[in-house]
């Protein structure tokens, strides 16, 4: 089903401002359905002869639907909209007329105009017309709670008409607010309370407040209540700047260890402040939950700086431990192995900043790169690039990639570019890494250069590490090769990472390692799905 945007611009002429301020009054229409007990419909018009194009919806939470069958994009027009082209023409409320049937519901017809007021704050033309259809079959005599809740809902329904409902959200607001079910309050202009809700009452009385709120000053009982005076302040100043015709932000309310949160609304039909609606919500648990969460992010992250601080320390011990070793391929062995712990150390010094157990693998990627090319043994100057974007990938999956590609890395900057003594003699073996020394020159004219390049594609990770320094040797085998950088690459690959990894020539000389990683099996809430 096309969306309230592409069925305005598809039927109708309708200015970009006025399609804003329609999805404005269906992002916060849910509260006037609830009030009336009503279904809501938003028509715009598409031609002069009177036919009406349904561009959204709303059902009650609070009644049973007049309509089963979804609305949006119906086109009607004839006798049937006659009550809409009363509203639109006239821009006034239409309230006359005899209940109408939809099967075997009998509805109560309304029709509210729906006007954007100018940029000098007059009221403009109608721009369309809120259908608001109340199903008559549980018909009964109405309890207090639903007269306060259908006065309140013509309150707001005039504020529709006169263009001064929905108010502009404040920046940073979601559209999670307090519902009508979860407790209302009602104030005269003087700031007292003329109804609460029984759900409000309860939502107080965790606050500590055991009386009845009818009579109560909100604005003052906030200040009292609040276990913090600036908290309470602001939740006085939200009340009272509604009162005044304005639209305050949503606050919270601490006290004795619940949690309420508020949302003021002005009722100001006709332009005239009658008083304020108050919609309050108890998220005392939400926010014990939310506590929790962080504490134990902060412990989480508090463990990744433990662990990374133990890494470095391996790390230093083993540089030491080289420093005192005289056989050179036993020193190599522990200056390699001061790398990989230092590699995975990079992942945890990440984690214990981040919130989640995810990671940003650009900046890690960079620092492996920019390492290998510092401490790699090779008297060229070999420069580093990165194409395309790893993004975020949760922490098992970056812990083993980061040592895959610090391997990758210093092998090809160590074995792509050698020593120019050893680029003239036959090539020996190499003590450990990937890619074996091999008999091609790299070409004069090439700045040396070696590539990591990343895209994600149907949840797949997609790596490549290519070099244009001197080729695989035509008796190369990845599979057979014994040698401990090749082994761990290949472990991890097909054992923690569950991928696959291809080494091959690359299309214009030089060395090619290609790596495809499933994401999918290890994403945290989606975040590192392609």
């Amino acid at each position: 089903m096309s969306t309230l945007r592409d069925l305005a611009e598809e039927h109708t002429h309708l200015r970009p401002a006025d399609i804003d301020h329609l999805h404005r009054i269906a992002g916060d229409w849910q509260l006037l359905s609830d009030l009336s007990f009503a279904d809501l419909l938003l028509w715009v018009p598409v031609d002069a002869e009177g036919t009406f194009l349904c561009v959204a919806q709303v059902r009650p939470t609070t009644a049973p639907t007049a309509y089963q069958d979804d609305q949006v994009g119906r086109i009607i027009g004839g006798s049937e909209v006659a009550h809409l082209g009363v509203a639109y023409s006239q821009g006034r409320i239409w309230r006359e007329g005899d209940p109408v049937w939809y099967g075997d519901v009998p509805a109560r017809h309304e029709a509210i105009p729906v006007r954007l007021r100018t940029a000098d704050g007059e009221a403009g033309e109608v721009i369309a017309v809120v259908g608001r259809d109340t199903n008559l079959s549980t018909a009964r005599t109405p309890s207090q709670l639903e007269l306060n809740y259908l006065t309140t809902a013509d309150d707001l329904a005039q504020m529709i008409a006169d263009g001064t409902f929905p108010p502009p959200r404040h920046p940073g607001e979601t559209t999670s607010a307090p519902r009508v079910g979860d407790g209302l309050v009602r104030l005269d202009a003087g700031g007292k309370v003329t109804y609460a809700s029984p759900n409000a009452q309860s939502a107080y009385r965790r606050l500590g407040y055991a009386s009845h709120l009818v009579g109560e000053d909100l604005a003052a009982l906030h200040r009292r209540l609040a276990g913090d005076p600036l908290d309470g302040t602001e939740a006085a100043n939200g009340i009272l700047a509604a009162l005044r015709g304005e639209a305050p932000p949503r606050r919270e309310i601490d006290a004795r260890g619940a949690t309420m949160l508020t949302r003021a609304l002005p009722l100001m039909p006709a332009g005239v402040p009658i008083g304020a609606l108050v919609l309050v919500r108890d998220i005392t648990e939400v926010r014990r939950r939310d506590r929790a969460l962080i504490t134990k992010d902060a412990t989480i992250r508090e463990i990744h700086h433990r662990v990374k601080n133990n890494l470095q320390t391996v790390a230093a011990l083993l540089r030491l431990q080289a420093r005192r070793v005289a056989m050179p391929e036993a020193r190599v062995a522990l200056e390699e192995s001061v790398r990989r712990v230092a590699s995975i150390a990079l992942v945890h010094e990440t984690l214990s900043m981040s919130s989640d157990e995810a990671v940003e693998f650009d900046g890690i990627v960079d620092r492996v790169a920019s390492a290998a090319t510092e401490v790699a043994a090779t008297e060229v100057s070999v420069g580093m690039r990165r194409r395309g974007s790893f993004g975020v990938l949760p922490a098992e999956i970056a812990t083993s990639l980061v040592m895959v590609l610090n391997e990758l890395l210093l092998n090809a900057v160590e074995h792509g570019f050698p020593p120019a003594d050893e680029t003239d003699d036959a090539p020996a073996p190499p003590t450990t890494g990937v890619v074996p020394a091999v008999v091609a020159e790299v070409e004069p004219s090439a700045r040396p250069e070696v590539v990591v390049s990343a895209h994600r594609f149907r949840k797949m990770l997609h790596v490549s590490v290519t070099d244009n320094g001197r080729g695989l040797p035509p008796e190369f085998d990845a599979e057979r090769g014994s040698r401990l950088g090749l082994q761990i690459v290949r472990a991890l690959v097909t054992g923690e990472l569950r991928g696959t990894i291809e080494l091959r020539a690359g299309a214009k000389g030089g060395t090619e390692a290609l790596l495809v990683v499933p994401l999918a099996r290890n994403a945290p809430d989606g975040r590192s799905q392609g």
